[in-house]
This record gives structure tokens, C-alpha cells and sequence, in this order.
């Protein structure tokens, strides 16, 4: 019940979260040079057509009632208006993209949390192993370099070596091979729908699609975490109650589920932040590799002017960040049932 009451509370808070983000966003966006109405309507157009378009969505009113009816719409019928690069309604839009960006974020810090927990337990567990004397010195190094290079760079890099160089993964041209058909929509992710479907095409095509953009992700992004499980392991291992099982023989697998579980807490943690990192991050290697994602459409937002779409994204981003939050502080309850909130 407690749980339940905490989790109340904190959705309570999220509303005048998501007002404040959603005022700032508006104000801030309607400072930028340029009119929607006329990128709407195209560099041909004229101005009665123009005029037209600005009555349309409400340009002309004074700005505090557009301000009230952009709330009104988003409150009330998720409208985030036009977007003036697609023709299409921006919430239509990022609920076609957003879950192939998901996708891509989820699977790669999935990748991050698995790799780095195995070398934490490796180097930790077994230092004097040939393997745990390797990786504890190589993960030092990787945590302190990782952020170092921009992750666009390492996306192009990646796709000279495996694309360019030895021909063993395909060109970065979307989310499967552009001579296939597209899966039944499903989730809108179209590997995890070529698994629903059980199209082996789309399943061979997909992962071998999601393996650049989802390493290069989990390059950049990994280095926080790989240190503080690492970290986190090595105060663990140490501590009384684990010498005092070892003195009772229990068997090392044992031990280790109980360490693991131990060092949970602050990985989560950061983990809830590199989520966050990871979805501002796919905005460029969508980019690079042409994901056709929540990200790519950020970048197109921008280059193009496309205001609303711009709103939309920030607004997504947010709500989105505020989502996981909450679930890894309900995650948190679960792993330490000592925290209380």
C-alpha cells in the first residue's frame, strides 16, 4: 500500500512537471526567428494563403491565447499541432518513431547493464584469474574514455570498419533492408515486430541493422556505469556478512547472486540516468544511421524550422524522463525493501 501511495504522489507531482516543461518549451520555441505558417504553406505561396494557414492554427490570436490553446489541445486531446515538414500532426508522428527510438535505447543499455555486471563480477570475484587481472585495469580505462569521443564519430567509424572495410554488416540505410517489406505494425519497432510475426527476413535484417547503432550507444554511454559496478562490487565483496557466509561454506554462486543484489541499488540509479542520456544521445547516431527514429525527426525539426515538432520532441523527452524516474525509485522498493520512501 505503501508503494501504491508513493507512486500517487509522485504522478501528482508530474503534472506541474510536465506544465512548467510545457510552458518553458512554448515560450522559448515562439522566440525563434521565422512563421510556421509560411513554412506550412511553402516559398510559393501567397500571402492570403499564408494568412490563411496563420488563422488556422491560431497565429493571429494574441500570444497568451495561443498559449492557453496549445494547452488546451494537449491536455485535452494530445494535440501538439502541425508539423510543418511532414504535413502530418506531430503527436502522429512521435507515436510512429518513438518506438523504434525505444527500441534502440532499451537494447542498448540492456547490452550495458549485462556486460558490465559480468565484468564486475569477472574482476571482482576472480582477481587473481587471468581474465579478472585483464578486465579490471581495461574497465578503469574504458570509464574514463568512454564519454571522451563524440558519438556520432564512433558511429562513422563503425560503419568504415564493418560496412566499408569488411563487408559484414549492412549499409546504415534505416531499421531493415530497403528490399524487404516492412512487417505488419505491431509495436512499430520493426525487428521486435519481425519477431511477432515470425518473419525470419525481418529478424535476420533487423539485428543485423541494430547491432552498429546499438554498440556505438553502448560505447559512449557505458563508461559511468561499467565504473560504479565495478565500484559497487568491490564494497560488497568486502563487506562482513559476505566474508561471514564464505566462513559458513556457502557455494560462490551464492555468494555471488547475494553480491549482485547487493550492488544493485546505485547501478540502478545511474542506469535511470543513462536512460535519459541514451534517448538525448540517439539524436545523432539516429542520424548517422538513418533509424528514421524519434531522433532523426529532432534533427529535422530543427534544420527545417518546424516548430511544433520541436515542442513535441522536448515535451516527449520529458515525459519520458519523468516515466523512468518513478519506475526505478518503484525498482529501488523492490531491490533494498530497507529504503523507504
Amino acid at each position: 500500500m505503501m508503494v501504491w501511495r508513493y507512486a500517487l504522489r509522485r504522478l501528482a507531482i508530474a503534472v506541474p512537471q510536465l506544465f512548467g516543461l510545457l510552458t518553458a518549451t512554448f515560450f522559448i520555441v515562439h522566440l525563434l526567428p521565422g512563421d510556421p505558417a509560411r513554412l506550412i504553406a511553402g516559398p510559393l505561396a501567397s500571402a492570403a494563403t499564408i494568412g490563411e494557414i496563420r488563422h488556422r492554427l491560431g497565429l493571429d490570436k494574441p500570444f497568451l491565447q495561443q498559449y492557453l490553446d496549445y494547452l488546451k489541445g494537449v491536455f485535452t486531446h494530445l494535440d501538439l499541432g502541425p508539423s510543418s515538414y511532414t504535413h502530418e500532426a506531430v503527436s502522429s508522428d512521435l507515436l510512429q518513431r518513438f518506438p523504434a527510438t525505444f527500441e534502440l535505447i532499451t537494447l542498448a543499455l540492456l547490452g550495458i547493464i549485462v556486460l558490465s555486471l559480468t565484468v564486475g563480477v569477472v574482476s571482482v570475484v576472480f582477481p587473481t584469474s587471468r581474465l579478472g587481472r585483464a578486465l579490471r585495469p581495461l574497465a578503469f580505462v574504458y570509464s574514463l574514455v568512454a564519454g571522451a569521443l563524440p558519438d556520432f564519430w564512433i558511429g562513422l567509424m563503425l560503419i568504415y570498419a564493418f560496412f566499408f572495410v569488411l563487408h559484414i554488416l549492412p549499409a546504415p540505410a534505416g531499421q531493415i533492408d530497403l528490399t524487404l517489406l516492412p512487417p505488419h505494425p505491431i509495436t512499430g519497432a520493426q525487428f521486435v515486430d519481425g519477431l511477432l510475426t515470425a518473419n525470419p527476413d525481418v529478424i535476420i535484417s533487423g539485428f543485423l541493422h541494430l547491432v552498429l547503432p546499438v554498440v556505438t550507444l553502448a560505447i559512449v554511454y557505458g563508461g559511468p556505469i561499467f565504473k560504479v559496478v565495478v565500484g559497487s562490487m568491490t564494497d560488497v565483496w568486502g563487506a562482513e556478512y559476505l566474508r561471514f557466509a564464505r566462513a559458513c561454506g556457502l557455494p560462490p554462486r551464492t555468494l555471488i547472486r547475494y553480491a549482485v543484489r547487493s550492488a544493485l541499488p546505485p547501478v540502478i540509479t545511474l542506469s535511470a540516468t543513462m536512460y535519459a542520456f541514451l534517448l538525448a544521445g540517439a539524436v545523432l547516431v539516429e542520424t548517422v544511421f538513418a533509424w528514421g527514429g524519434v531522433g532523426q525527426y529532432a534533427v529535422q525539426s530543427i534544420v527545417n524550422s518546424d516548430y511544433f515538432a520541436i515542442q513535441g520532441v522536448v515535451l516527449l523527452t520529458g515525459t519520458f524522463t519523468l516515466v523512468v524516474y518513478l519506475l526505478v525509485d518503484l525498482l529501488q522498493l523492490w531491490v533494498d525493501p530497507r529504503i523507504q520512501y
